[in-house]
């Protein structure tokens, strides 16, 4: 029981053989591969429309060797982990505040709540008269996308500690700080942690919006664009693949910090 709970913990399925099955998340990729490869070399009447992965290849390997790659997409990232941070930061102190204080989450609660219900793009407008077009707008726009999960996801995970944790610490006396830091903080990791990693995710995918909206400068966003304005789709195509692999590698980093961060904590459990 207690493995299954530690595995719960840590990201995976009960029972289930992690390894058996990796392959065949390679099947739908390959398959979709295999029939634009056909339907390119085929489909003569798209030419221009439909490139061939030949092609797409050729503007990778000149994106690489020219440094293009590189110059956007660090770009788009430090955007994009500076937008995470702040957001991030910012939605860890305000959801533990409406977490911990009903004062604090009747005040501020309703207007936050009405705040979330505003689609994100619908501050453009503002952000772009407000800020301009440049990294300022985009990092501010980023830290919006950010900042929600957080704040939702921790307020919830505080809200939700279970009752008998918080007697314990009143059996113990702890202070409300102590009891905060000690018990009620490290119960809601698991939904503090969900809200950290949809944040990480959210801010990628808006990094792009951004970029794509907000035309100045560089980016992945801005290769897109480039690529649509001078027709061309091998461009184009090479930016989404980027955009997919970069998401991609960040889900897998952010679930790999979290498999840590549990089993680092269990460890310390069974030393206590």
């Amino acid at each position: 029981m207690a493995d299954t709970s530690l595995e719960l913990e840590a990201g995976r399925t009960p029972g289930v053989d992690q390894s058996s099955g990796r392959w065949r998340g390679w099947v739908l990729p390959l398959a979709a591969l295999a029939v634009w490869w056909y339907v390119s070399r085929n489909a003569s009447s798209t030419h221009g429309i439909m490139v061939s992965p030949a092609q797409v290849l050729r503007t990778a390997i000149d994106q690489v060797e020219s440094g293009a790659l590189w110059r956007a997409l660090s770009a788009s990232l430090a955007r994009e982990l500076t937008g995470f941070a702040i957001g991030s930061v910012a939605g860890l102190a305000l959801g533990a505040l409406l977490g911990v204080s009903k004062i604090a989450n009747r005040a501020i609660g309703p207007s936050f709540n009405t705040f979330k219900q505003v689609s994100l793009f619908a501050w453009i407008p503002l952000i772009s008269v407000w800020f301009g077009l440049g990294d300022v707008a985009k990092v501010v726009f980023l830290s919006l996308a950010a900042l929600v999960p957080v704040v939702v996801h921790t307020s919830d995970g505080i809200r939700a500690v279970s009752p008998a944790l918080l007697d314990v610490a009143r059996v113990f006396r702890y202070n409300k700080l102590q009891t905060v830091t000690h018990v009620v903080l490290p119960a809601a990791l698991p939904s503090v942690f969900t809200g950290i990693y949809l944040a990480l995710i959210y801010s990628w995918l808006a990094t792009l919006g951004a970029e794509y909206l907000l035309v100045a400068g560089s980016g992945i966003g801005n290769t897109l664009v480039d690529g649509s304005e001078q027709f061309r789709m091998d461009l184009v195509v090479f930016g989404v693949i980027v955009i997919g692999v970069t998401g991609w590698a960040l889900n897998a980093l952010a679930r790999a910090i979290q498999r840590r961060w549990f089993t680092h904590a269990r460890e310390a459990r069974q030393t206590k």
